[in-house]
């Protein structure tokens, strides 16, 4: 297992109808680790049986304290509702180190930022950053109504009037995504983080105009992957272990009470760490990772999302 950092919660504030902040500080009185923008943290639910991936949303350069804000998802399984529901101020959590999936792109002659809904979460670091750097970027916010949008009384007072643009739904506000990407000058990078439409969207307008890939960031926010199913068999081959998977716990779940130690950075199968080789069997992947050829080709899975499609798999770990 990956060493783990306890804090106590010291706040819990609501930001917008369904969103809460929650403030954490370390139980040793000590300071956090430093994180980049765009980072996030890994945070330990209910004794451990649930695991969720946040943004980071604090202060780059206060390491008495993290926060980070949390959506209630309407199909929660478990993780958002935790948060919401049981976490009280004065609890107590392990959380993971920061790491980074979404870091700020070098040499970039501009940043263009799109967030939709809770994918605002880590445009709040890289405002921070950005706005240190003296450099040249815009924020595009699409949100469904201000009741249910965080951050929109801090917003204004931290971002120039055209580094701000907001995108209200209900009221028939859009982002026309094909011109805001036509808009941009040669070096600009874009970066998106929202529901898998607006990524999708942002991801494709981007490749349609030529843009390299480089240029063209996302974070998607899955933290509701569904990792269980039908109960099956994997064999650990390095390891020699055999381990049989419940049909409601998720494979990473599995190995790691075996001992077995698997990197494994975002734990919604995103960021590829835990890409695992298949010796036998076939899998049942949910990852957004891999492409469908490879997915078809089963030679590879991310073992932090997928399953099997029978009923033994036998992987190279």
């Amino acid at each position: 297992m990956y060493p783990t950092l306890r804090v106590r919660v010291s706040r819990i504030e609501q930001l917008a109808a369904g969103i809460k902040s929650f403030t954490l500080q370390p139980c040793d009185g000590g300071a956090l680790p430093a994180f980049d923008s765009g980072s996030h943290i890994v945070v330990h639910m209910d004794q451990g049986r649930m695991r969720n991936a946040y943004s980071l949303t604090s202060a780059l350069d206060d390491r008495s304290r993290y926060q980070i804000s949390v959506r209630l998802e309407e199909a929660s399984r478990g993780g958002s509702r935790f948060m919401h529901e049981q976490l009280r101020e004065n609890d107590e959590l392990d959380i993971g180190a920061p790491a980074n999936l979404f870091g700020l792109g070098d040499g970039a002659g501009k940043h263009v930022l799109v967030a939709g809904g809770i994918g605002i979460t880590p445009f709040m670091t890289h405002i921070q950053a950005l706005a240190r750097q003296q450099a040249s970027f815009e924020l595009h916010y699409c949100f469904r109504n201000r009741d249910s949008a965080a951050y929109l009384d801090e917003l204004p007072s931290t971002l120039a009037p055209d580094q701000l643009h907001l995108y209200e739904s209900d009221t028939g506000g859009k982002l026309d995504i094909d011109a805001l990407v036509a808009s941009q000058p040669a070096g600009a990078h874009i970066y998106v983080c929202g529901p898998q439409a607006l990524n999708d969207a942002v991801v494709a307008a981007a490749r349609a105009a030529g843009w390299a890939a480089g240029r063209v960031h996302f974070e998607q926010f899955r933290n509701e992957v569904d990792a269980t199913g039908g109960a099956f068999e994997v064999a650990l081959r390095k390891s020699g272990v055999t381990l049989q998977v419940g049909a409601d716990e998720p494979l990473l779940r599995a190995i790691e009470k075996a001992g077995v130690k698997i990197d494994c950075m975002c734990r919604e199968g995103i960021c590829g760490t835990c890409e695992t080789a298949i010796i036998e069997g076939e899998a049942d992947h949910r990852d957004q990772y891999l492409s469908d050829a490879e997915k078809a080709a089963q030679k590879t899975m991310m073992v932090c999302v997928s399953r099997c499609k029978g009923k033994r798999l036998v992987l190279d770990l």
